[in-house]
This record gives structure tokens, sequence and C-alpha cells, in this order.
């Protein structure tokens, strides 16, 4: 659906996207992560055609932006971090206005902008000026302009960004649902909101392309050592001395009581060893039962920190 092959771009001295190149899959909702100046916004002003590349090719839907530039644009919603509003207009107004200039047909173009506006739940405020809407409903407003024109592929940059929680769980449910029927990029700062919507995750730090993969499985790829948390029905310090003796442990620590007669301990282990067994084997000598025992990932947030640290120091 979308390709991006060896893309570059040059701001005279200032390479910010150095000849990336990842593909997003139809139907696929991807994550595209990285820091202030990772080159982020570039990448995604180039796929949508605001911006030329420097050097490489951008195909969406198998039109090269450079080459096809208008039927690239026809298969693409963009958001932008500001949503380009019309504030004195209303809002029906506004995505008529929208819909005009995507050239979408007028005598399907009214039936077309209540649907989205439906979709987005902003039906109830269709006649109220843009200007006098709440923070969410603007973002509403953006993504509805975004949906004009049933494009195949949609381009979110921060689409939550400001909003109270309650809205930025309704937006990422609609989000969801619309990956159903489109190709998602989605690029924002807020990480969890990554690993509950996004089916990849590119993470992109200095103009470079430093991984990518599921969340699920760069968490396995990162994660250096494993962590779990234990309940153990035993006595708190021999428990815990015991835990320590055990080979690959690297650290046991207690946390609290939660049961009576019974403790929370956090484990950290050496790399590449599978410590399950072994603490099984040595509690049970000493008839300290395992209540509960459960996996600590690390989440999305850690990778990310960790891979543009790598990067930094690498550098």
């Amino acid at each position: 659906m979308i390709e991006i092959l060896n893309l570059t771009k040059n701001y005279g001295q200032i390479r910010a996207v150095d000849n990336i190149s990842f593909t997003v899959q139809k139907g696929e909702i991807l994550g595209f992560l990285g820091p202030n100046g990772a080159g982020k916004t570039t990448t995604m002003n180039i796929i949508t055609g605001y911006l030329p590349s420097t050097e490489g090719t951008v195909r969406v839907c198998g039109f090269d932006i450079m080459d096809d530039p208008k039927e690239v644009k026809r298969r693409i919603g963009y958001m932008p971090e500001q949503p380009p509003l019309y504030m004195d207009m209303t809002v029906i107004d506004f995505l008529d206005f929208v819909g005009e200039l995507k050239t979408v047909d007028k005598k399907k173009r009214r039936a077309q902008i209540n649907d989205i506006m439906e979709l987005v739940q902003i039906t109830h405020v269709s006649k109220r000026l843009v200007k006098n809407l709440s923070k969410g409903y603007k973002q509403r407003v953006g993504l509805a302009q975004a949906l004009i024109g049933s494009p195949e592929v949609l381009i979110l940059d921060e689409p939550t960004i400001g909003l109270d929680p309650k809205q930025i769980i309704e937006i990422r449910k609609l989000i969801r649902a619309l990956g159903k029927e489109h190709t998602i990029i989605l690029s924002t700062h807020i990480l969890p909101e990554v690993s509950m919507i996004c089916d990849r995750v590119v993470i992109i730090n200095k103009g470079v392309i430093a991984a990518v993969d599921t969340p699920a499985n760069l968490s396995k790829l990162f994660a250096k050592a494993m962590k779990y948390t234990m309940r153990v029905a035993g006595p708190k310090n021999q428990v815990t001395n015991l835990l320590k003796s055990i080979y690959g442990v690297k650290n046991a620590e207690p946390l609290q009581q939660k049961e009576q007669d019974s403790y929370d301990y956090l484990i950290e282990t050496l790399p590449d060893i599978d410590v399950r067994k072994p603490i099984f084997y040595e509690l049970s000598k000493f008839g300290y039962p395992i209540l509960e025992l459960k996996s600590i990932d690390m989440s999305l947030e850690d990778i990310f920190l960790q891979v543009v640290t790598e990067e930094s120091e690498v550098e």
C-alpha cells in the first residue's frame, strides 16, 4: 500500500531524513515514532506531497509521488498536528469546502459528509462555528476533513495531542475502527497509545530508522534480561535469600505483603537465562508454594528510550 525506498531529505547542509526505507501493508496501522527533530513530520510531508524529497522513492497504492502526485494525494487523507481549520466557517460549510477542494462529486458530497460527521460524532455541532468548538471537537473536525474523499490511506500526526483522558479514549476507539477500512500511519508521543492501537512500529532517530517490528517483538528483542513479579507463601527473609541464591537471578526484591503469610517479589534475571524451573524446584524443597508468577514485558516507552539512547551513544 505504501512503499518508502531510500528516502532522503536535505535542508541545505542538514540531512533531516537519511536514506530510510519501510513499507506499510494494506489495512495496517503503523506507529511512526521518534523524538523531536527525528524526521517524522518531514517524512509524512513527503509522503503526502507537501514536500519534495532530495532522493528516494515514495509509492502509494502503486503510484509514485513524483510521477503521479495527484493520484497519490487523491488516495491520502492527512491530519497534521495542527489541523488546517477555517475558524470563521461552520463545521458543515468547512467540510463542504474541503469536499469541493478534493473534487468530490457534488451530488454525493453531502451524503458523504453526513456519514463522516456521524462516524466522528460531530453531527450535533455541524452548524456551529469552528472557532467556538472545544479542542476535542476541533480535532474531530480535523479528522473528518482527512476522511473526505474516501482515501485509502490516513496519515495522522499527533491526533490526540491536547485532549483530556476521555477524549483520548474516544479518538483511540475511532482510530481502531478506521483501521478496519483504511491503512493508517499514526505519529504520536503517547507511547501507550501505540501499543494499544498499532500493528507495527517504526522508530526513527536523527533521520534514520532505528527499529521496525511489532510492539511485542520489539519487547522481546530489546529485553536484555527478564523481569517477573512473584507471590510466594513463606517467611520474607528466607524466601528472599533463596531467590537470590538461584543461578541466573540477578536480583530479588521483596515488595509488599498481599495475603496472609505471603509476599510479592520483583525478580530480575541475567540475560538469556530462564529461571522459572530452578525457582520452582528450589522453593518446593523448603515447602514455599508459588501462588502467582507473571513476566513483565518491556514497555514501548522503555524500548523507545533504549533505542534513542543507544543510537546517540553509537554516534
